[in-house]
């Protein structure tokens, strides 16, 4: 497929790139499309930017769609790190005549490039176009895990057509469905209707409230190992921190949380795509949260570069095996620990019918305290979820 007929090459503002003797900027190190009939290879890429400024369906956030250059002209400011980078940008997405236009035209991309092991960074634009990445996994015929990092559920009213407030409860209804689980970081409870939690937990997918999660920042690191793609809603940041947001609130994340679990992102096996979306430069103050999202992704190239390449786990050689008997538990648990990584997995008893398409989704990965809560004769939350979903 010749990508090149879906995008217009980036035009960055101010922006001036460093001179040859000493290119060390990100952006002297992208192979972005700048020039026409310029398009950069796929070939030996690992990563592609792409930039989609649909903001047609986002909610009281209109000119969310300007922030695909403003967050590059950000992010080719940072500096290389102690990686290597292989990273084209494919520049900006050609806005459809219609939304569906933009949908299909954004999920034809992203089939191509997951096809081609390329991990896709999407910068939106609105939320909404969630749903188109997740058609690129439907099309492939992939089973995945959606981790949404978001102040709010996003299920909407039933029968609103799909925007940044209601593109999830779509997703949950496509047929054939291909999602596995769903899992959504800090959401704030007076945000969510309480119907829509008690969805969520009769659908087994995990929802933890931002409190939670800022209790303990390191237990996010599994909940984003799980994902095959991340969503990322800006609003999640508390307005201090990243003023550029319609929907911005008063609490959410810190920034140097959102880089951590960016990192995290980065660092995971199975993850292969994000979409940062929401971000409103006219909202934005001296570009603080273009500067911010930069500095996420960065984390989230270290982090990618960083990979231990422990997923799927090899149990034979790379993995340390505990098995915790519990009591009136007719079932043993069994945990994996990586050599390479230090991270930890259980695995969730399968029917051998169900083996090979819930191949990828039965290792479960957790942390060192799902283990000692098992070794308290505790079944682990993120076990029964798993087995409740593969029985």
């Amino acid at each position: 497929m010749d990508l090149s007929i879906f995008f217009d090459p980036v035009h960055l503002k101010g922006y001036q790139y460093a001179e040859k003797t000493h290119r060390k900027m990100l952006g002297d190190i992208v192979k972005a499309y700048i020039q026409p009939n310029d398009f950069p290879s796929l070939e030996n890429a690992d990563m592609a930017i792409l930039g989609v400024s649909e903001d047609r369906n986002s909610v009281r956030n209109l000119g969310c769609g300007l922030a695909p250059d403003v967050i590059r002209n950000a992010l080719y400011q940072l500096y290389q790190g102690n990686f290597k980078m292989k990273m084209i940008d494919l520049g900006n997405m050609m806005q459809g005549h219609t939304l569906e236009d933009t949908y299909f035209a954004l999920t034809s991309v992203l089939t191509e490039l997951l096809e081609n092991n390329i991990t896709p960074i999407i910068l939106g634009g609105s939320q909404a176009l969630t749903f188109a990445q997740y058609k690129a996994y439907e099309k492939l015929g992939r089973i995945i895990n959606i981790v949404a990092v978001d102040p709010e559920l996003d299920l909407g009213p039933t029968g609103d057509p799909v925007n940044s407030r209601s593109y999830m409860s779509h997703i949950i209804l496509q047929q054939p469905n291909y999602l596995f689980n769903y899992t959504n970081i800090g959401y704030q409870t007076y945000l969510v209707d309480q119907h829509a939690i008690t969805l969520m937990k009769n659908l087994y997918f995990d929802t933890y409230r931002l409190g939670m999660v800022r209790g303990d920042m390191e237990e996010v690191e599994p909940m984003v190992r799980n994902a095959d793609m991340l969503s990322f809603d800006v609003s999640a940041i508390r307005m201090s921190d990243a003023p550029g947001n319609g929907n911005a609130m008063p609490h959410g994340f810190y920034g140097e949380e959102m880089c951590q679990v960016f990192r995290y992102a980065g660092l995971s096996d199975k993850l292969s795509s994000i979409g940062i979306y929401e971000m409103n430069p006219r909202l934005d103050r001296q570009s603080q949260t273009a500067r911010l999202i930069s500095q996420m992704l960065w984390y989230f190239i270290d982090g990618f570069y960083s990979r231990k390449g422990d997923f799927p786990p090899d149990k034979q050689q790379d993995m340390v095996k505990y098995t915790v008997t519990m009591k009136d538990f007719k079932d043993e648990v069994i945990f994996y620990n990586s050599k390479r990584s230090e991270r930890w997995w259980m695995e969730v008893p399968i029917r051998s019918k169900y083996r090979e398409r819930y191949e990828r989704h039965h290792m479960v990965p957790c942390s060192y305290q799902d283990y000692q809560t098992a070794c308290q004769n505790i079944l682990p939350d993120r076990w029964w979820q798993t087995y409740q979903k593969l029985m």
